[in-house]
């Protein structure tokens, strides 16, 4: 981690010369204000400031105030750096290492005595995280920054000087590539009314975009791995205050408390200082008369939902706050919208309608922050210490039997209550209490039934179907802060042996609320609009558990018990594979790991013959299942395997003759669809493809529908939300939003422009297909698998008056984002690899039906009963239905798959059902 401390001789940035008439924040001798550091101030109508020149100030800024250390915390998924401003006193950066370790040894928890931690939390400081521009078109985070740092760093009142005694604050940029794409897209056009950025042309993260904020429990984008480390390995912030717009309608900013759900696993000691931060937030504004600011019920923002930079603050024992405002740097208007004028507790104060503008959302912006400071510094012992409770508490009940009662236990207690009803002698006078009253002693063998007892831990062995896989969920966990450890002999608990290499994730750590909700199902409640009414829409998804999603293997212990192990100390490599055997025919290699399509497309890509067996063979002392990968021997085979098993974990067998009823592989060339502005699950498949070294090129509909597919490619990639859904129809989702003219944009972006259309692109990839290409569709893409494939319907429908299909009501079928299981057939091509059934992530996803003799299912739901993790409404509609099919069109193929198989790059389990389809459908084209 590189520091700039206080230099001096940094080049001062250009300026525009005479100050403007109304400058936002005044220049204060000996610090260059924002109003000299920049041609025109940010915060200023139609300008932006671009991650260059605030990279610049930021530099400059550390050279003049030693207030502020400058720290370098990774690198963006384009390369820049991240920078990170440290503000305190020049006293307290003079001790930062001593401050850090305080906050380290507070938040572990662990060997710390209660005498220990006030001893600690008496000599602390508080730390507070603020970040900025995480989403890159949500501008008004980052120009307020700016001010807030300046203001802080030349402030001398007493408020200020407090909160640079009493706290140290993380200033933090989240996303500079996307900051410098926006600026720059804003900026290109010399008329300030015609600046805008709703038409960037990719999106705003190189991958993933908006979904940059639902990769925190994953950290799989180098800007989520630097912040979580900063967060939960290296600072330990008692609070977590991330950025965001746009407010509610007819209002200006959003601020906590949030609405329910309240998820079951953290400490409630986060939202009760929750809540204490929110009321003071909203109390600075109003006493300001800063009108215009809403909570709870005024969005729809939740606690629930582990992946979100403030929200996985929660599970890590640490206030997570978030924000949202109106504003930017064209000027708008403030509606007048009659609902929200009238106070209330969610809206103390209402606003008129009014022009807005930019610095008008940097003043509100810097009240915010002022408030989060103040309250850390006005409670900085108390936050030290709560946060030494919640880990100690944690480590306690993780080392005893405890319970979490979810609304699955709350159901099973009202029943049993229907038999058992509480004694006369419990009951007071109101009527309401008496209707609600069951007998206590179900307290005990109900809420507290033995058999669901938290665990005390889980054991991953070390002979996984996947271990690779199983690493790098174990990564997951190291990225947050999870202490894991491995065991450095064979060992037995509960009567099962575990060889050496096993790993251990105890929940008797300062994080277990984090662990719990990586391992163990989330029960959802069943939240409705109103008593009998439909559903209430989630704020993101429902259920997520990760070691499901990953098909990890994994024992959950519920009696205390030791293991022969060590700490792990940072993130974990596979172990390495080996090659055994002495044959010289070639090597076996089973279909199991995800690993192995890295391995696959090296080879290919090396010009090396590869192949997939049909049926079981023996290697090894092992049976492989069908779809094991052959390689015959050559030198250049040899170079490659020698190579790459080491690295990726997996075992080869020489065998001394070639396996009978192969499937010859062959290099694929993968168009990867996309539209102009860029769909985040195509990104996030992007980002896939590259991990696991797939070759692929970007296409937009106009190289579609100008057909001739077939010269340039094997396969065609439809993730989710690649194309246009009829509103009310019978595929939901998508993701649509207006194209620009082609003037209006740049000779280079204007090939990207374009729509998938029933009347051009469809015949395009239907004449792909029967040429022998291969289509695979995700999601909402389905629409044109239907389009291609009549014999392919969607399942859960219903018949409108005009004769077209519609998606079913929200009353009658609703999976908001959630895990169901679903049965595989491992025997076909599409399956090789993977177990009799597994977990699939479902949102909102359309299952299928298919005309007898028309196709093959290759994963289905069996069950009236599929849910696993999160809420299902009338899940029993999915038994009988098709999740993933494969038809034949013409000489080629579709593998239409229903639920996101790829969703958010976490569902490690069904990345086999893509990259065999990959695969596949090229080497059986080939032998038509």
């Amino acid at each position: 981690m590189k520091t700039i401390g206080f230099l001096t001789g940094t080049a001062m940035l250009a300026t525009a010369g005479a100050l403007p008439a109304q400058v936002i924040t005044p220049p204060v001798a000996g610090v260059t204000a924002p109003s000299q550091g920049f041609p025109t101030e940010p915060g200023s109508d139609y300008y932006l400031a671009n991650y260059d020149a605030y990279e610049a100030y930021l530099k400059q800024l550390a050279s003049q105030s030693d207030r502020m250390k400058l720290v370098d915390i990774g690198k963006s998924a384009e390369g820049r750096t991240m920078w990170m401003a440290i503000v305190s006193t020049p006293a307290n950066l003079a001790r930062l290492d001593r401050y850090r370790d305080i906050a380290r040894r507070l938040a572990k928890a662990d060997g710390v005595t209660e005498a220990q931690a006030k001893a600690l939390a008496a000599e602390g400081k508080a730390v507070v995280w603020i970040d900025a521009g995480l989403h890159a078109t949500e501008t008004v985070t980052t120009q307020s920054q700016i001010h807030v740092l300046y203001r802080m760093l030349t402030g001398t009142d007493a408020e200020t000087m407090r909160i640079l005694d009493e706290t140290i604050v993380l200033f933090a940029h989240d996303n500079p590539d996307g900051l410098q794409l926006v600026a720059d897209w804003y900026m290109r056009n010399k008329d300030p009314k015609d600046r805008e950025f709703r038409t960037i042309p990719r999106l705003y993260q190189k991958y993933v975009g908006h979904d940059n904020n639902r990769d925190s429990f994953m950290a799989q984008m180098p800007e989520t791995a630097a912040i979580n480390r900063v967060l939960f390995r290296e600072w330990f912030p008692q609070i977590v205050f991330n950025q965001h717009q746009t407010g509610p309608a007819g209002m200006v900013v959003f601020v906590p408390p949030f609405r329910d759900p309240f998820n079951y696993n953290y400490n409630p000691i986060v939202m009760t200082e929750l809540q204490e931060v929110g009321a003071a937030m909203h109390s600075r504004l109003v006493s300001e008369e800063k009108a215009g600011a809403g909570m709870r019920s005024a969005a729809p923002y939740s606690t629930w939902h582990n992946g979100m930079v403030r929200s996985i603050a929660y599970f890590h024992n640490s206030i997570g706050l978030l924000t949202e405002i109106i504003g930017g740097p064209t000027p708008e208007k403030i509606p007048l919208i009659a609902d929200t004028q009238l106070a209330r507790s969610d809206e103390p104060l209402p606003i008129s309608p009014r022009e807005w503008h930019l610095r008008d959302s940097l003043e509100y912006q810097w009240s915010l922050d002022r408030a989060v400071m103040d309250y850390a510094a006005r409670n900085r012992e108390r936050l030290l210490l709560n946060i030494w409770r919640m880990g100690d508490q944690a480590i306690r009940r993780g080392n005893r039997d405890s319970w979490t009662t979810t609304p699955a236990e709350v159901d099973a207690l009202k029943e049993a209550g229907k038999a058992k009803k509480a004694d006369e002698g419990f009951v007071g006078s109101n009527s309401r209490a008496r209707e609600g009253m069951v007998a206590p002693d179900l307290y005990k063998t109900v809420l507290q039934d033995p058999a669901k007892r938290d665990p005390r831990g889980y054991i991953l062995s070390a002979d996984q179907r996947d271990l690779p896989t199983t690493i790098a969920f174990l990564n997951t966990l190291i990225k947050n802060g999870v202490d894991v450890d491995r065991a450095t002999t064979a060992f037995t608990v509960a009567g099962k042996r575990y060889p050496a290499g096993s790993y251990v994730v105890k929940t008797g750590q300062a994080y277990r609320p984090h662990v719990l909700d990586m391992f163990e199902p989330q029960d959802h409640p069943h939240d409705l609009e109103y008593p009998g009414g439909p559903p209430k829409a989630p704020y993101d998804i429902t259920g997520y558990t990760l070691a499901y999603q990953m098909g990890v293997g994994f024992d959950r212990v519920l009696d205390g018990f030791t293991a022969p192990t060590e700490r792990v100390a940072d993130l974990i490599a596979p172990a390495p594979g080996r090659i055994t055997g002495s044959g010289r025919a070639g090597w076996l290699v089973g279909h199991e790991t995800n690993n192995g399509f890295i391995l696959t497309n090296r080879l290919l890509k090396a010009g090396v013959p590869v192949a997939w067996v049909k049926a079981e063979t023996k290697a090894g002392g092992r049976t492989l299942a069908p779809g094991a990968i052959w390689i015959p021997a050559s030198a250049a085979a040899q170079a490659v395997l020698s190579r790459s098993v080491a690295e990726l974990g997996i075992d080869a067998y020489a065998q001394g003759r070639a396996p009978t009823a192969t499937l010859a592989l062959k290099p694929v060339r993968i168009g990867l669809v996309d539209r102009y502005g860029g769909v985040m699950p195509a990104g996030w498949t992007r980002f896939l493809l590259e991990q696991f070294e797939f070759p692929f090129t970007v296409v937009y509909p106009q190289e579609l529908d100008a057909g001739n597919l077939n010269a340039k490619y094997d396969a065609l990639l439809f993730a989710d939300g690649t194309v246009p859904t009829v509103r009310g129809g019978p595929y939901p989702g998508g993701y649509r939003f207006d194209l620009p003219k082609p003037a209006a944009i740049p000779a280079a972006y204007r090939s990207w422009l374009g729509e998938v259309t029933t009347d051009t692109t469809l015949p395009a990839v239907k004449a792909f297909a029967e040429g022998g290409g291969t289509v695979l569709t995700v999601g909402s893409a389905n629409r044109l698998a239907s389009l291609l494939a009549p014999s392919l319907q969607p399942a859960l429908v219903t018949k409108k008056a005009d004769g077209t299909l519609a998606a079913l009501d929200n009353k009658t079928f609703y999976i908001p984002g959630a895990i169901v299981q679903a049965s595989v057939d491992p025997r076909q091509p599409l399956g090789y690899g993977m177990t009799a059934t597994v977990d699939m992530f479902f949102d909102d996803s359309q299952p299928f039906r298919l005309a007898d003799g028309a196709g093959a299912r290759v994963a289905w739901f069996d069950n009236p009963r599929p849910l696993r993790s999160g809420w299902a409404v009338g899940q029993e509609k999915l038994q009988g239905t098709i999740a993933v099919a494969d038809l034949d069109l013409g000489r080629g193929k579709l593998f239409a798959m229903g639920p996101e198989v790829t969703q958010r790059a976490q569902p490690y389990a069904t990345f086999k059902l893509l990259f065999n389809g990959l695969l596949y459908g090229p080497a059986v084209a080939a032998t038509r």
